[in-house]
């Protein structure tokens, strides 16, 4: 009787401490991020930090906004930068490193960002099974893959992922959700991301791939 009367508040201990880590662990590591890429860009001008802790990092958010604002309603601004563009897209060295950067950046933010079509992808035919990805490519004709399209497929729980190139019969659109919420739905592990069944049901009667 002892040990049982021991084990009740034990196990209740345990279950809310489990319960307090869940809660606290997502803050504790989000506070944690933020506050060490803060430090980290403050410390970028050591002095200046020390006597203005932030201050840094304030001044190279403002100069980053300001940089976005002149190259999207400045003509000189616009063509400044795309003459720099230019540029470092040519240089011997330099342009294998510019280059896929800005085209990583750009898929994510910005104009041009890429992963905003979320597709159903049918990875296997039996037993049959779909994967949630974000198409890419809508034709591979120039590397004759004729009826073809590229897709991205993010990993759980990561920031990375891989490409898959398949016929165009193997996918079909997202009903439901938007791409930010098919992001989460991937990188969560499909515990998040959409609120109903219906959110993700696969659109039978499209066996097209679907072109804006």
């Amino acid at each position: 009787m002892s040990k049982l009367n021991f084990e009740k508040p034990f196990n209740f201990f345990f279950r809310s401490f489990l319960q307090g880590l869940v809660i606290i662990g997502p803050i504790g590591l989000t506070v944690f991020v933020v506050w060490y890429i803060i430090s980290s860009i403050d410390n970028l001008v050591p002095s200046v930090a020390k006597e203005y802790p932030g201050l840094v990092f304030v001044s190279l958010i403002l100069f980053t906004t300001l940089l976005g604002y002149l190259g999207n309603k400045f003509v000189f601004g616009r063509f400044i930068f795309d003459q720099m563009d230019h540029l470092l897209e040519r240089v011997p060295g330099v342009k294998h490193i510019y280059t896929p950067t800005k085209d990583v950046m750009s898929s994510f933010v910005g104009d041009k960002k890429k992963f905003n079509e979320p597709v159903w992808v049918k990875t296997n035919e039996n037993p049959e099974i779909w994967r949630i990805g974000f198409l890419t490519q809508k034709e591979m004709s120039d590397v004759e893959k004729h009826n073809y399209v590229a897709v991205y497929l993010p990993h759980s729980y990561a920031i990375s992922g891989w490409v898959i190139v398949t016929e165009k019969r193997n996918i079909k659109p997202v009903v439901g959700m938007n791409a930010a919420s098919a992001m989460k739905f991937a990188v969560s592990g499909g515990v998040a991301g959409f609120h109903s069944d219906e959110s993700f049901k696969i659109d039978e009667e499209n066996e097209d791939v679907f072109v804006n």
